[in-house]
């Protein structure tokens, strides 16, 4: 659906773990082998795609095999599945960009082809370009959780109509449950550090002394990660809407509520400029109500899908608008999804309503030799397994109230519980992001980011120092290059191309409609 984005005190039996792993756990972080053995990739097809789905002709994939756990090398191995877009020919090439889309858990061995379209010749003759399905995710040894509702949209746990959070509490124990049981203890080695590690494998795969990287969303924190094992091994880096790396990750949501707010007027003074057709109001304030009002309706009387087994839920609409929210060009569809839900919930439905849900809803095809429920399950794989959450059900509860009284627009669900309640303790203690390192990072970060706050963007950087630059823009959504800021965009190519930083913050203004 297009609403998938691209986020237990009990005694689970299933999620109990053997002493030794526990053992484990306590144990400094596994070094990585510098001189482990690491054959070139052999290119060659890539795997089949969705049916509908097109990729760059260009686009060559491989694997490298690399440790399931890091502290035991010898043993079992899977596979991380990675492509290249080789540079244009040129004398100027210096190396290979990783790309990394985020998620958490979102494949990437497309991400080469998508990317190449934004960037200029100079860029494009300085690096191959490199994608991969991080492991555990798409063609790199996917796992699968069996969850009874696949798509991520489905994780988000809002509380109940009158803000009771029983039934998260139980679908969170469920999910723990249902994940400990299919896909067993070793999901638990399908960590962000683990992630890393394996890019550095990827890396002497490539025959590379270093790696630039370009992560964005979730793939900051993964760059982050990455730099803060391998100083040594990261050339240029390029973090784009950003994650705190000291909120990682139960406190990643904290924001979550002020960044809605902040963002969602931009929603809604569309809709507002389009009142006489579409009814929701005529002023930022009254789009605002409209929608608040129409989400608690939808929260006691969910309204049927015409010719589908759907019923919209005020938790649907909220997770519609917070993905349709993430990109600048989707505002117009989203002020047409609300007029459409209000018809729906009024029984008003017109033929053109009806389209924009039959849009909004569409499944994509099934990919290929990937679970369906795989980036749920690889979500709860990382964001659970990269560090330990609260297991008070009490503190949830109060936390989801408080949250829900302050930030109506999130109605409660940044604070309530997930299945990280509920999951086995981490294999190891979170990577630890320091200051310590080469000046060699830029910071890309919007102001009205609605899934990695503008003080997550700060956050990173402060924890960063003087090893990062940080360039900000005056502009909504999820994304930053590309996206109408032409200060935005020549900071960007000029480190990629010339290594240069910013000596100081920069935050630009000139962002115009694409």
């Amino acid at each position: 659906m297009v609403i998938a984005v691209a986020l237990t005190v009990a005694a689970v039996a299933a999620c109990d773990v053997a002493a030794e792993e526990d053992a484990a756990s306590e144990d400094a972080p596994p070094v990585v082998d510098e001189a482990a053995d690491a054959p070139r990739v052999s290119w060659g097809t890539c795997p089949e795609l969705a049916e509908g789905a097109s990729r760059d002709p260009r686009l060559t994939c491989g694997t490298v095999e690399v440790p399931l756990d890091y502290r035991n090398p010898g043993g079992e191995k899977i596979e991380v599945a990675v492509s290249k877009l080789p540079a244009a020919k040129s004398r100027d090439r210096r190396g290979v960009l990783l790309l990394n889309p985020g998620g958490p858990a979102l494949p990437g061995l497309d991400t080469p082809g998508a990317v190449a379209p934004t960037l200029p010749p100079s860029v494009l003759a300085a690096y191959d370009l490199i994608g991969f399905d991080p492991r555990g995710v798409g063609h790199s040894t996917p796992q699968s959780c069996g969850l009874d509702d696949p798509s991520l949209a489905g994780l988000f746990p809002y509380p109940a109509a009158d803000g009771s959070i029983t039934a998260n509490v139980d679908a969170a124990r469920t999910g723990a449950e249902r994940c400990a049981t299919n896909a067993g203890e070793k999901l638990r080695y399908f960590t962000t550090a683990n992630t890393a590690r394996d890019m550095d494998r990827i890396r002497a795969a490539l025959g590379a002394e270093k790696i630039s990287y370009w992560g964005q969303s979730y793939g900051t924190y993964l760059g982050a990660v990455y730099a803060a094992l391998f100083p040594d091994r990261a050339d240029r880096v390029v973090l784009e809407g950003n994650v705190d790396p000291t909120k990682v990750w139960a406190n990643a949501k904290d924001n979550w509520g002020k960044a809605m707010s902040e963002r969602f007027p931009d929603a809604a003074e569309v809709a507002a400029a389009q009142h006489a057709t579409l009814g929701l109001g005529d002023t930022v304030d009254e789009v605002t109500q409209t929608y608040l009002a129409l989400a608690d309706r939808l929260d006691r009387t969910p309204a049927p899908v015409p010719d589908t087994p759907l019923a919209l839920t005020g938790s649907m609409l909220r997770t519609v608008t917070y993905s349709l929210l993430l990109n600048n060009e989707s505002l117009p569809m989203l002020a047409q999804f609300w007029k459409a839900a209000v018809g729906l919930a009024d029984g008003t439905l017109t033929e053109a309503d009806g389209q924009v849900l039959e849009q909004v809803f569409a499944s994509p095809p099934p990919t290929p030799g990937v679970p369906a429920d795989n980036q749920a399950t690889m979500f709860l794989a990382l964001t659970c397994g990269d560090a330990r959450w609260s297991d008070d059900v009490d503190e949830y509860a109060r936390r989801t109230a408080e949250d829900r009284a302050a930030w109506p627009l999130t109605a409660g669900m940044p604070a309530n519980i997930w299945a990280c309640a509920f999951w086995p303790k981490p294999i190891e203690e979170p990577v630890r992001v320091t200051d310590e390192g080469p000046r060699n990072t830029l910071i890309l970060q919007n102001r009205r980011d609605n899934a990695t706050p503008w003080e997550d963007g700060l956050g990173l950087y402060e924890v960063l120092g003087e090893r990062a630059a940080f360039v900000g823009a005056d502009n909504g959504g999820h994304y930053v290059y590309n996206e109408g800021s032409t200060c935005v965009d020549e900071a960007t190519v000029t480190f990629l191309t010339t290594g240069q930083l910013p000596d100081e913050k920069v935050y630009c203004t000139d962002v115009a409609p694409r």
